[in-house]
């Protein structure tokens, strides 16, 4: 049976689309990322603790830049894999310090779910209050979606931030893709020798939920312990014994 022209490229053009993720750009160009990091440097103290306050008194300025964000995103086809990161690291936490100041004082960022009447109780990541290339998503999408599904780094875990004592603490300055490889290091070893966040000896591990709740992405390319050994100062034995830290969701300010 045979098609016409215009209906095989139509089909071939619909087929394209629907490979993509309908958060890509395109034809957009990498946003620059300067305000972003001039906010962080500026309210973020060197062990990851926010001033919130200070964010609020640059809302403009940080509106002007998740603005920037949402009108550019990453083209797959254009950008490279170390400007899609960047972006979407950026945009995860820049959105998450938002979602704080727009409802700021506030305990925990899972307070917010009964505040905002979320039909998810308590599952604030899933609200969409903003949007990327045109559509209304959430902090979960790109998360799950994009930087969990899209792309195979584990150290991303260690990037973003999710506004709570336990997470990794937020670095005081902004991913960009020529230093990008720098500061996924920086910020891995940081968290896993943290003792405030992970316990390690020898024999034992006392370690972050997050390493429970996302394992899969850690032992891809060998077992959990491998990956902690890459980056501990402490050399663990492969025998270790292996416990999970209760998790503190009080804001990180």
């Amino acid at each position: 049976m045979k098609f016409p022209f215009a209906f095989l490229f139509i089909l071939s053009t619909f087929l394209f689309s629907c490979g993509q993720s309908s958060l890509g750009g395109q034809g957009s160009t990498p946003p620059d990322h300067t305000f972003w990091d001039e906010l962080l440097n500026a309210h973020v103290k060197p062990n990851g603790m926010v001033d919130y306050k200070g964010f609020i008194q640059e809302k403009a300025k940080l509106e002007t830049y998740l603005d920037l964000l949402s009108a550019n995103a990453p083209d797959r086809n254009s950008w490279t894999e170390a400007e899609q990161l960047a972006y979407w690291i950026n945009a995860y936490n820049a959105f998450t310090v938002k979602l704080i100041v727009d409802n700021y004082p506030v305990k925990s960022i899972r307070d917010l779910g009964p505040k905002l009447k979320i039909p998810l109780v308590n599952d604030v990541w899933h609200y969409e209050f903003f949007e990327i290339n045109g559509r209304k998503t959430s902090l979960d999408e790109i998360e799950h979606s994009i930087l969990r599904k899209e792309f195979e780094e584990p150290r991303i875990h260690f990037a973003i931030n999710c506004a709570s004592v336990s997470c990794p603490p937020l670095l005081n300055q902004a991913f960009v893709p020529e230093k990008l490889e720098e500061q996924l290091e920086f910020v891995t070893e940081r968290f896993i020798n943290d003792s405030q966040r992970n316990k390690i000896s020898r024999d034992r591990l006392e370690i972050s939920s997050i390493f429970s709740w996302f394992k899969g992405d850690f032992t891809k390319k060998g077992s959990l312990i491998d990956f902690l050994n890459k980056y501990s100062q402490t050399r663990i034995s492969t025998n270790a014994r292996i416990s999970h830290l209760d998790y503190d969701w009080s804001l990180n300010e």
